[in-house]
């Protein structure tokens, strides 16, 4: 069973934020083709306030179908598409991912990388990262790294692939989170606001490649 124009679609987003996750949106498919499908702006179920979208945020969804089945997948936001109203471009889905089992966003997994970190504050230091998005990552701080809800940071993470070959990825990021762990440690979620088309492709690529060594 496969999602059809028109069809609803129920998200929640995958940030790296507890509480943004938990949050519903609804969308309406707008249009589909051989790659993508095309969604209106989600809406908050709770509210009905728009939902601003950003390339790369992690999505897990689902829609239903006869006997109010649920049928869950999980997909990415590509970029966007200004028609008579805007729409934004979610990877489709491979019919054989779409299930009756929720599962998290394929495109966060576990990875510890070298990261350089420059916050808003001048603040700069060298750590690794817990797990790794096309959306975001989450980063190990110890208690002299001086981070808050809210930093706006400048990062390169190193990302090294199977073929041996390694790739320095700078972006832009916001924490979101600050989780506090034992004897002063934390973890920092991190929302990736400013990286080049290119540079995430980068991250996206090491995430599949981790992935698939999970599966195996």
């Amino acid at each position: 069973m496969y999602p059809k124009i028109g069809d609803l679609l129920f998200i929640h987003i995958d940030s790296g934020d507890e509480k943004e996750s938990k949050i519903g949106y609804k969308s309406r498919i707008a249009d589909i083709d051989e790659e993508s499908i095309l969604i209106e702006v989600p809406i908050r179920e709770d509210n009905g306030q728009l939902k601003k979208m950003f390339a790369g945020d992690e999505l897990s969804l689902y829609f239903m179908t006869e006997g109010g089945v649920k049928n869950y997948f999980n997909s990415f936001v590509t970029g966007f598409k200004e028609d008579v109203i805007r729409m934004v471009r979610i990877r489709r889905p491979e019919p054989d991912s779409i299930s009756k089992i929720q599962r998290r966003s394929f495109l966060r997994v576990n990875a510890e990388l070298e990261v350089a970190v420059k916050t808003d504050k001048m603040f700069h230091f060298l750590t690794r990262t817990e797990d790794v998005g096309g959306g975001g990552i989450s980063l190990s701080c110890d208690e002299n790294h001086n981070v808050a809800e809210g930093d706006k940071l400048s990062c390169w993470v190193v990302v090294p692939y199977k073929n041996g070959s390694i790739e320095h990825v700078p972006f832009e990021g916001e924490i979101v989170r600050i989780k506090i762990l034992e004897k002063g440690r934390k973890i920092a979620m991190v929302r990736i606001t400013s990286v080049t088309d290119m540079e995430r492709q980068k991250l996206i690529r090491f995430c599949f490649e981790r992935q698939l060594d999970f599966r195996r």
